[in-house]
């Protein structure tokens, strides 16, 4: 069983850059589809990115494409989302998903089809 643990969220202003962070543990990290997914107040859990195991394949989210990037580093059991140019709608608590996958290029991007779950890191974006 993974653990998952984020970091990177806070507050920032309508333009900046943030990196949130995801640090998986307890299981082998290689095996595991990520994704990071979103909440905003009021609002239903939002796909935002997810990334394969081996991290050959990468899916986004319309709201999100162009301005955030996501990746995985195995070695570090750690999965990133760069976000650029942050948005007051980018507001949201952010989590970092993960389930097994057997197969190595598989993106998964709907909340159902993930197991485990990070206990999530708030960004607050001002505008």
């Amino acid at each position: 069983q993974v653990q998952l643990v984020e970091s990177g969220g806070g507050l920032a202003q309508a333009g900046d850059s943030l990196r949130l962070s995801c640090a998986a543990s307890g299981g082998s990290f290689g095996d595991y589809a990520m994704g990071w997914f979103r909440q905003a107040p009021g609002q239903e859990f939002e796909f935002v990115a997810g990334i394969s195991r081996s991290g050959g394949r990468i899916e986004y989210a319309d709201a999100v494409k162009g301005r955030s990037t996501i990746s995985r580093d195995n070695a570090e059991s750690t999965v990133y989302l760069q976000m650029n140019s942050v948005k007051f709608e980018d507001t949201a608590v952010y989590y970092c998903a993960a389930v097994p996958s057997d197969t190595v290029a598989d993106v998964l991007t709907t909340l159902r089809e993930y197991e485990y779950w990070g206990q999530g890191t708030q960004v607050t974006v001002s505008s």
